[in-house]
């Protein structure tokens, strides 16, 4: 019985396991859009370049690269060591090297309409592409990009192998074939998915060990944020990322502090998160301009964000006194935004009514239950100043489909960077951008902005290219299309059992580098 023990031990610390509150819906890199996909995606596939916890742009399968002097020319040179994972139609030696070949495919198919990915846009600059041999591959650029490798470390370019794709047709989505340091195992939907390691990955630590540590990882589908909690107590899983009302009391002091209780066993990790919560104005085209800008400034004025975080976040996020662009990004500009002034909003309010003949200002906010409390707390604030919100709670699926569709007066929302580039920020207030077509939710327009986007676009000097996107920010918070609420905070809450667990700005999951003792 004792040597059993020990065996599951063992066993046991060769497998990372995790959950997931929410259904991966597919394992195709093409279709990694949310952090349940793109979590899972990012262990099975590579890329050309990847971001490092520093949000740099490092090599994968390209081990260089090389960037023309106009900006619109990069070349690629592989590395000649990557192979897929096995699989029987790869013929007698069950694998094969990736070739620049494969990046062509793999892109053409991303553009390709009938698949219909979500990650398309990401190709929206390039002109054309195509392997120069073997181990070479080029793309250009409609204009210069800055961003643009950026944009290449997303899951959305990973490399895919042709002949398995079309084997399998859109039940590649459950049948994954990638390069990266897992390979899929299993997959029981809702209920377990289950990687192994992948024995011919490519990447060794700085000691020359190969890489990954581990032989497995296990995510199960837990729901509820409590039974998720009580598994990581219990050490049924290894981490869990983010904080939940539902035990964040137990967990994290007011001033957000892990409790001593926990100091023993658990270590928490966190980091700026480059994600931005706010609450977004439908601009009505049919409301007076100035008068619905000083609505708007009232709102931004009337409540108290540090207030706001230290009773319904433990402290964990940062207020959100700056633009849209947030902590951690070049750009960000902490002083552009709105700070609590009780009496300037009132005066605010009392502009608003002599200027529209409404006595009783009122407006809903369209929010799901998860941000219940938010909206609640504003609510009460606001009323002190002569403001009344109503508030809707909907499914996330209904407030997606209201606000792409213009059917809110204010919606809550949030942006979490698809690159690190304050451009992704920026581009939900640039005209040519309306929902539902593209992500400017609130119609916002203004011609100035437009002309410094189109600028900054084209702008390879990065000093410059910030002071432009500086300019933008502040445009967007004179006019007040949005409430910037805060910025997030990365949390992570892991065993001290796991050992090379990092955190990192865009939340990414890396466990190639993780140990378990």
């Amino acid at each position: 019985m004792g040597c059993n023990r020990e065996n599951n031990k063992r066993l046991d610390q060769q497998v990372f396991r995790y959950n997931e509150h929410k259904n991966i819906s597919s394992l195709d890199p093409a279709f990694s859009k949310d952090n349940a996909n793109i979590w899972a995606v990012h262990q099975l596939f590579n890329g050309l370049v990847e971001l490092d916890k520093n949000m740099q742009i490092q090599p994968s399968i390209a081990h260089d690269w090389k960037i023309s002097e106009n900006g619109k020319l990069y070349t690629f040179y592989l590395r000649n060591d990557v192979f897929f994972h096995s699989h029987e139609k790869f013929g007698p030696a069950k694998t094969r090297l990736v070739t620049a070949a494969d990046f062509e495919y793999s892109l053409n198919r991303l553009q390709d309409p009938k698949l219909a990915s979500p990650g398309s846009w990401v190709l929206n600059s390039v002109d054309e592409f195509s392997a120069k041999g073997p181990h070479t591959f080029q793309i250009k650029l409609k204009h210069p990009f800055p961003a643009f490798l950026g944009l290449l470390s997303m899951k959305y370019c990973s490399v895919v192998p042709r002949e398995i794709v079309k084997f399998y047709g859109v039940d590649f989505r459950s049948h994954p074939i990638g390069t990266g340091p897992f390979l899929f195992k299993r997959w029981s939907e809702n209920n377990k998915l289950v990687f192994r390691k992948n024995n011919r990955y490519f990447e060794s630590d700085s000691k020359g060990n190969k890489l990954p540590y581990l032989e497995a990882i296990a995510i199960t589908f837990l729901r509820d944020k409590q039974s998720e909690y009580s598994q990581f107590l219990q050490g049924n899983i290894d981490f869990i990322s983010g904080l939940d009302g539902s035990y964040k009391d137990d967990i994290l002091t007011p001033q957000g502090q892990l409790k001593d209780k926990h100091m023993g066993s658990i270590k928490m990790l966190k980091s700026p998160y480059l994600n931005t919560e706010y609450l977004g104005f439908f601009m009505n085209p049919n409301m007076n301009k100035d008068s619905s800008r000083l609505l708007r400034q009232a709102f931004n004025y009337g409540f108290d964000r540090k207030k706001m975080i230290a009773f319904l976040r433990n402290n964990i996020g940062n207020p959100g006194y700056g633009g849209i662009i947030p902590k951690g990004l070049a750009g960000y500009d902490g002083s552009i935004g709105f700070e609590y002034n009780p009496k300037k909003a009132k005066a605010l309010v009392s502009k608003y009514k002599k200027q529209s003949n409404n006595e009783m200002p009122n407006l809903k906010i369209s929010t799901t239950e998860n941000y219940l409390s938010f909206c609640e707390f504003i609510q009460r604030a606001l009323q002190d100043i002569g403001l009344f919100i109503e508030i809707d709670v909907m499914p996330a699926s209904a407030l997606k489909s209201a606000k792409a569709n213009g059917k809110t007066t204010v919606f809550r929302a949030s942006w979490v960077a698809d690159y690190p580039d304050a451009q992704n920020y920026l581009s939900l207030f640039y005209s040519e951008n309306f929902a539902p077509k593209g992500p400017n939710y609130t119609h916002f327009k203004n011609e100035k902005f437009d002309r410094l986007y189109k600028s900054a676009m084209k702008e390879t000097n990065d000093s410059i290219r910030t002071v432009l996107y500086k300019k933008m920010d502040k445009i967007i918070m004179s006019e007040a299309p949005v409430v910037v609420l805060f910025y997030d905070e990365a949390l992570r809450f892991v065993h001290k059992s796991i050992e090379g667990l990092e955190i990192n700005p865009t939340n990414l999951l890396e466990i190639k580098r993780v140990r378990k003792y």
